[in-house]
């Protein structure tokens, strides 16, 4: 098929720097052999198009930004509507963290319930340009039904090779849509080894994951809208944003191979490039612990990851053991822009599953959980400033089928109560903590330094028990306070400007007056060992913003808030 090369858009080598006009996408490059290639377009004429204005009319999807995405005639484009996908500001997620500026990109709202979509309305777009009739794509699920639906449309016969942990019911729903479904005893990596080894045998065109152009091209939509969604949502003005468009300060992903934050990573240089934005967000990249070869090699401080040939999660989406080149690329856009690497455990993503169910109404499949399980675990650490502008991939909506995925063993597995070591310290649920209290507790003084997350507080409790709640808003008011209304019970955040929660646990158990009071330590922080010390004997419970949530608290919330 003869195809007409697109003006000036080229194919470069993320290796060596090779380049060469875009007419088809290169299986390798010619100069270096690697297989990480990636588009680069003409930014000067799109500038001058006055670009922004002539998408303005179009449709909020992902087809929107055309001119940035791998097709050379718009006649080909396969698509069911993906992308334009909300922007949510996690309001009460958000306080309970201490992140005023919470927002969940809502991947789940895909025609097949996943991120996904967007890849598979990219790369079926293009394979159909070529001409391709019959493809093998090997997937964890998601990948599966998106192209399992996407080649229906564009007429191409699908071979999908799934591991056996994906569940039975993803796998009928890629049946019908007319793809031979192949399921493959192992792992992930053993599964695209089988894959490639069919389709070589069969002379069948392959997916080739984060080394198709399209696949990666694909993820760059989601920096787009993001970057447009902020700048209706705040102003740019409120910001000091001298661009048209806005960047958040944090990107937050769940990752298995990595594909997602590499093309959201190119899509925000692609809107640098054409003056839309100023700056780069910093990447926060989550793995299952069970399977989270990048995460160890930040830690270490390699640029090159060790493979995990046996991947211990049954999050079979997140199980990628050998993240390649992949992980070097992401390696060095963090120490460019900045970044974190996460690790999160089953349990974690099964507890932050309710959390983010009952507090955003938000069902969502483990490897957004282990996503928001990274997340919690971050804020802990002090990886985020209050004020930062976080967005987290929420990649999509598989909730009918999680318990096929997680099984009850999973359940069984949580247990909460292990202090690793440390010292011990109580740490429960804030009502669950309330009936170890005296009954006769009715007045509580809330000391919180952010007005938004004290008024949270003092309405779960009003709602609770009709407790009186008076709030102080930083650590010496707060101590006038105490020392004015004796109160019955004291909850404080630790981590507040000039007068800290340490400190006013200490002035209230100097004074022979205040001392018999009991203190709630409620924070995000994660302790060390010799914070943990400073406490022990001070305080009745310890609360961790966003982990220790128990069932009653969260159902308190959503029954007390408008």
């Amino acid at each position: 098929m003869s195809i007409q090369p697109r003006g000036n858009v080229h194919l470069r080598c993320t290796y060596c720097g090779y380049r060469e006009p875009y007419i088809r996408p290169l299986v390798k490059c010619p100069e270096c052999g690697e297989t990480i290639i990636e588009v680069e377009y003409d930014w000067q004429a799109l500038k001058e198009s006055n670009w922004q204005e002539m998408i303005r009319s179009r449709p909020f999807g992902l087809w929107r930004y055309r001119e940035l995405l791998p097709l050379h005639d718009h006649n080909n484009i396969v698509t069911m509507g993906e992308g334009g996908t909300p922007l949510l500001h996690a309001r009460r997620l958000g306080m309970m963290l201490g992140l005023k500026n919470l927002y969940i990109k809502d991947e789940r709202q895909g025609p097949t319930g996943s991120f996904k979509d967007r890849q598979a309305s990219v790369a079926v777009s293009v394979l159909k340009e070529l001409g391709i009739e019959e493809m093998v794509v090997a997937s964890t699920g998601n990948v599966a039904i998106a192209y399992s639906a996407y080649c229906a449309r564009a007429g191409i016969k699908l071979w999908a090779f799934v591991t056996s942990l994906v569940p039975g019911d993803k796998m009928r729903e890629m049946a019908l849509y007319g793809t031979e479904v192949i399921k493959v005893t192992g792992t992930y990596d053993e599964t695209k080894a089988v894959a490639a080894r069919f389709a070589k045998s069969r002379d069948i065109y392959v997916d080739r994951g984060i080394k198709s152009i399209a696949a990666v091209e694909s993820m760059t939509t989601l920096a787009y809208e993001i970057a447009e969604q902020l700048a209706d949502e705040y102003g740019l003005a409120n910001r000091g944003c001298d661009t048209p468009w806005c960047t958040p300060d944090w990107y937050v992903q769940g990752v298995s191979g990595g594909m997602g934050p590499i093309g959201v990573s190119k899509g925000f240089k692609e809107l640098m490039n054409m003056g839309m934005v100023s700056k780069m967000p910093a990447l926060a990249c989550v793995q299952s612990a069970g399977c989270a070869p990048m995460v160890h090699a930040f830690e270490a401080g390699q640029s090159v990851a060790t493979p995990v040939t046996v991947p211990q999660t049954l999050i079979a989406t997140l199980a990628t053991g050998d993240p390649g080149r992949a992980y070097q690329l992401l390696w060095d856009c963090i120490q460019d822009h900045g970044g974190y690497f996460q690790a999160a455990t089953d349990e974690e993503a099964f507890a932050a599953t309710r959390v983010l169910a009952r507090m955003e109404g938000l069902s969502v499949e483990p490897a957004t959980a282990v996503t928001f399980a990274g997340l919690f675990k971050m804020v802990r650490k002090g990886v985020f400033k209050p004020d930062d502008i976080v967005v987290v991939n929420c990649s999509g909506h598989t909730f009918p089928v999680e318990k096929q995925v997680l099984g009850e063993e999973w359940e069984r597995r949580v247990d909460a109560s292990k202090a690793g070591g440390q010292i011990s310290l109580p740490e429960e649920g804030l009502l669950s903590a309330l009936d170890h209290i005296d009954t006769a507790v009715r007045k509580i003084v809330v000391i919180e330094d952010t007005p938004d997350a004290a008024r949270l507080i003092a309405r779960i409790l009003q709602a609770r028990g009709g407790y009186q709640v008076h709030t102080a808003t930083d650590g010496r008011a707060g101590i006038v306070m105490v020392r004015e209304l004796k109160p019955d019970l004291v909850i404080t955040d630790l981590m507040m400007p000039e007068v800290d929660g340490f400190q006013v646990i200490e002035t209230i158990k100097a004074d022979e007056e205040l001392a018999g009071i009991p203190v709630i330590v409620l924070t995000a922080k994660e302790l060390t060992p010799r914070e943990r010390d400073r406490l022990s004997g001070q305080i009745a419970t310890l609360l961790q913003k966003g982990s220790a949530m128990d069932e009653e608290l969260l159902q308190s919330i959503v029954d007390s808030l408008d």
